[in-house]
């Protein structure tokens, strides 16, 4: 089965093509491009590389979210607008758990963290064991602080992995290689493919972004709306 598998939930944007667990090719982006400019070209590119067209996509993957509110919802569309008229199943899979497929191979607690802002991150916790992850608690928003008195209740190795990482410095945790802490196209391949076995078909229609929480604008826009409501008491 070949797998198209895209990431642009946070800075880095990646794209790999993938033959079931096999890795064929992979793209990773961090040079401050946004992603309506990098992420398409990558997939283009990408394809054209390994002579293959969207037509001989078996599995489009796509990292749902949470992450950054625009470029979730880019990947979204750009992965709609491949599989559109297809016919092929469009899986969306949690960044924060591609994000510890990166380090599924590390036994102990795998904490991957997206800046969230507001002296908050988006995080799931997993525990690793000979390969295979078993996630601890649902994707959630979580203050720095809270997650860190949570993490000192486990007496394990803990890996932190994602652009939270530098929120998370002072938590004590095992240093992590470069090119683990980032999102990556392979990682979400792997887990839609883990998806897809599990008899998950959903169809670009279907597929929808997942935000965890309102955009600013929303936030801010329900703000002043209480705010005048409040006035009119």
């Amino acid at each position: 089965m070949k797998i198209l598998a895209l990431d642009s939930t946070a800075t880095t944007a990646s794209v790999a093509l993938c033959e079931d667990t096999s890795l064929i090719a992979m793209t990773t982006l961090n040079a401050g491009l946004t992603h309506s400019e990098a992420l398409l070209p990558l997939v283009e590119q990408l394809l054209i590389r390994a002579r293959l067209t969207p037509s001989d996509i078996d599995l489009f993957a796509i990292s749902e979210g949470p992450g950054s509110f625009t470029g979730v919802r880019i990947g979204a569309a750009t992965v709609k607008g491949l599989a559109f008229g297809r016919e092929k199943p469009c899986i969306g899979v949690s960044t924060l758990e591609s994000l510890a497929h990166n380090l599924a191979c590390c036994d102990g607690i795998i904490c991957p963290v997206m800046n969230a802002r507001r002296d908050q991150v988006y995080n799931a916790l997993f525990r690793a064991k000979d390969g295979a992850l078993t996630r601890l608690c649902p994707d959630r928003a979580i203050a720095v602080s809270e997650l860190s008195g949570e993490l000192e209740a486990y007496n394990e190795t803990i890996y932190i992995c994602g652009d939270g990482a530098p929120l998370c410095r002072h938590i004590p945790s095992h240093p992590v290689p470069d090119f683990l802490l980032w999102q990556n196209g392979y990682s979400v391949a792997q887990c839609a493919l883990a998806l897809y076995k599990d008899g998950v078909r959903t169809t670009d229609t279907e597929l929808a972004p997942t935000y965890l929480r309102l955009p600013q604008a929303e936030r801010e826009r329900l703000e002043k709306l209480k705010n005048d409501n409040s006035k009119g008491e």
